[in-house]
């Protein structure tokens, strides 16, 4: 990531014939600064209720210092942790793009795991090791549901996963299910090497489909795919062109709409940013091995509730494999929403349904426990 960005203000539409008007205009509009945007950014999002939290702050997780974000309009709402992807692609930088709405219903919680972002930044890499594992990754996790279990005073609260963060979700909700009103899995993680399988078939069927001789020369290149083990190349390969046909997120050939996102993020400084790619080479020396080993497929009894959102054309996650896992669930209720125009980044890809589903199916579940604030008051004039 570089430094000082700018960016121009749109200029109007000049008429025809005024191209040198235009241009004398244009060379006067004044440029603004990644912070002037960071700010604009930040003050329309201020949260200004008087129950309202907004809170970035670092605290002792697992021996190390670990990042949260806790947003929320009234901290009488429920908690929903949002446990992130990748390994080590934390949503905490892109969530302004997504989350905002949520925050009147939920007090919403980012967290940079062990390895990402602001937590990769705050630590040694030595003193990350120890706990770079899915076992120790999901006790950080378990202690950072009780902080905040603790801090608000909440006997439940939501887990959410996405992605990898599915890993983490399923473990701790098999190991504490009275800790949640539900675990809602997002872009499920059900078998490592199927899903991997089935990505790469997904790819490598549309690039010959499309006669793109340049992706299926490279695809062809790391067959069998994954193999026993699994390299930063055979990846990089497998995601460029699962990516190009729009399974991460639908009809879109790559990410750089919410990698530009992230650029802007009032939660990231440029340093934060830097530090998400060295976090990302750093975890995966120690946990794509454990990520490609994952099976869930027998993993199906949860003693708390389950709610499983798919993307109708997820091949990073292969939305197959989760439906498939979804019927053997046995939970105390489960629900199904699949989202017919997303893929894997569902909350970018139909952020108004996300949000309706997350108010609709979920938070219901905190209501009738009474964590939730008042409802709205509706007035006949």
């Amino acid at each position: 990531m570089t430094g000082g960005t700018s960016l121009a203000a749109v200029s109007a539409t000049a008429p025809a014939g005024a191209s040198s008007t235009a241009a004398s205009a244009q060379s006067k509009t004044p440029m603004m600064s990644r912070d002037d945007v960071t700010r604009i950014l930040d003050s329309n999002r201020k949260i200004v209720s008087p129950q309202g939290i907004d809170e970035k702050i670092k605290v002792r997780i697992g021996g190390i210092d670990q990042w949260l974000s806790i947003r929320g309009k009234d901290r009488r709402n429920p908690i929903l942790l949002f446990l992130h992807g990748g390994p080590a692609s934390p949503a905490m930088p892109e969530a302004y793009t997504f989350q905002t709405p949520w925050e009147d219903y939920f007090t919403v919680v980012q967290w940079d795991q062990r390895g990402a972002g602001k937590t990769y930044r705050a630590n040694t890499e030595e003193a990350m090791a120890p706990g770079m594992s899915i076992d120790g990754m999901t006790n950080d996790a378990a202690e950072v549901v009780q902080y905040l279990r603790q801090r608000y005073g909440k006997s439940k609260i939501f887990l959410l996963g996405h992605s990898w963060g599915t890993v983490l979700g399923v473990t701790l909700a098999q190991r504490h299910p009275d800790w949640f009103y539900a675990y809602i899995s997002v872009g499920q993680v059900v078998n490592g090497r199927h899903n991997e399988e089935a990505g790469y078939a997904f790819a490598l069927q549309h690039a010959k489909a499309e006669g793109n001789a340049e992706a299926v020369r490279e695809l062809e290149s790391i067959a069998p795919y994954p193999g026993n083990s699994i390299g930063l190349k055979a990846i990089g390969i497998r995601s460029k062109w699962e990516m190009y046909y729009g399974a991460l997120a639908y009809g879109r050939h790559d990410y750089k709409f919410e990698d530009d996102a992230e650029e802007l993020s009032p939660d990231y400084s440029e340093e934060d940013l830097d530090a998400i790619g060295k976090g990302a080479v750093f975890s995966f020396k120690y946990l794509a091995k454990p990520l490609l080993a994952v099976d869930f497929d027998n993993v199906t009894h949860f003693g708390c509730p389950v709610i499983v959102f798919v993307g109708q054309h997820d091949y990073t996650t292969s939305y197959e494999l989760t439906e498939q896992w979804f019927a053997k669930i046995q939970a105390p209720s489960k629900h199904l929403v699949v989202f017919a125009d997303s893929a894997h980044m569902i909350m970018q890809d139909q952020p108004g349904r996300f949000l309706v589903h997350l108010v609709t199916d979920a938070l219901p579940l905190a209501q009738k426990a009474g964590d939730a604030a008042p409802a709205e008051v509706a007035r006949d004039q």
